[in-house]
């Protein structure tokens, strides 16, 4: 068996390999009008995905994997061999009730951990399939080599979870019917996607994109000037937890507070792709339009309260759409015969950043 301090290094391993095919296949692929996803593995895409599901969802038990043992340790002591009733007042009503009842039913913890990992990667494919219908695998594999994917597949599962059902319901936003179910059982997953929701409805009120990068430019100049009365008012408007978060002055969480002049550049990145896609390459498209103004939003907002700690947790409300939001413009943009190859280029220096900040950097 990989032991745990392992699993990181055989994720980005596997999710490498199965990438660097992929970046051969577009280097050599000629500009045509066929859809790409008719040359590409896709049909090899779900089986990998299904392996990852396992190899994720069957990990050891460990404290490498932080919360995992929080949920293993609640599970014993709560949920196991009880009697199962649905309570409508746990924080997150979806979530909660899915583990009690796999506990009171003694399905045991890697059953749980499995099917939040099959939610986890599973409803993340299905959205970025229906959101990329002709660059599937391309766009999937941005996903798995972004910087906080294994992260919060093992780690934050239930943040993860909701937001591949976010991503899901993204993919449905011309089917109301189906986007706003999806969207209440995104919030019963993690009562944190308030934000991100919220962003949606914001897109959906403001058409101009344009506001949104003002926007995204006024919280850097406040994160950069160390403002700090927005995280003291989003701590007010907050839940408890929510709360402790933003006012938290815990300095053994385990991470980097401050000003993050790595977590900007990062998050810089599909800002000035999009600015340069939309005002100088005129792209037309609802789908990026609407995903480049949630991600301007909810990064934005991370930004107003960067000092926080726990402040990654905040981050991950926008970062979960950033392999999305990044690669959609860079497919779109028409590059002449080099089409592919930039494609392919830029898809390799995006998977290259994240071995750089998992391998060297952390």
């Amino acid at each position: 068996m990989i032991e745990a301090k392992a699993y990181s290094f055989f994720y980005l391993l596997l999710v490498s390999i199965y990438s660097i095919m992929l970046y051969v296949k577009y280097s050599r692929k000629q500009e045509t009008n066929v859809f790409v996803y008719k040359d590409e593995p896709i049909g090899k895409l779900p089986i990998f995905m299904a392996f990852l599901i396992l190899f994720i969802g069957l990990r050891p038990e460990s404290y490498v994997f932080v919360d995992m043992m929080n949920y293993i340790e609640t599970y014993h002591a709560f949920y196991e061999n009880t009697q199962f009733v649905w309570d409508w007042t746990t924080e997150n009503f979806i979530f909660d009730n899915i583990f009690a009842y796999i506990g009171s039913r003694n399905l045991g913890t890697s059953f749980f951990f499995v099917i939040i990992a099959a939610i986890y990667f599973g409803c993340a494919y299905w959205g970025i399939r229906r959101l990329f219908p002709r660059d599937t695998a391309i766009a999937y594999l941005t996903f798995l080599g972004a910087f906080s994917t294994f992260s919060y597949a093992t780690n934050g599962i239930k943040a993860g979870a909701a937001a591949s059902l976010f991503i899901l319901a993204l993919s449905y936003y011309r089917k109301w019917i189906i986007c706003v179910p999806l969207l209440i059982i995104t919030l019963g997953f993690h009562h944190s996607m308030i934000m991100p929701i919220a962003a949606f409805v914001l897109t959906m009120l403001v058409k101009n994109p344009k506001q949104f990068f003002w926007g995204w430019l006024f919280c850097l100049i406040c994160a950069v000037a160390h403002v700090s009365f927005f995280q003291q008012l989003f701590a007010g408007l907050a839940d408890e937890k929510a709360a402790s978060y933003l006012n938290s002055t815990n300095t053994d969480w385990g991470g980097k507070s401050g000003f993050r002049i790595d977590f900007v550049l990062y998050s810089a990145m599909p800002v000035l792709v999009g600015y340069y896609a939309i005002y100088k390459h005129k792209i037309k498209s609802k789908v990026y339009d609407l995903l480049l103004k949630i991600y301007l939003t909810t990064n934005g907002i991370w930004m107003l309260c960067m000092y926080a700690e726990f402040t990654n947790r905040i981050a991950y409300l926008s970062w979960s759409i950033y392999p999305l939001v990044l690669i959609f413009p860079i497919l779109e943009i028409g590059w002449g015969n080099r089409h592919y190859k930039t494609v392919a280029n830029v898809f390799f220096a995006h998977l290259a950043f994240t071995l750089f900040m998992e391998i060297l950097y952390y």
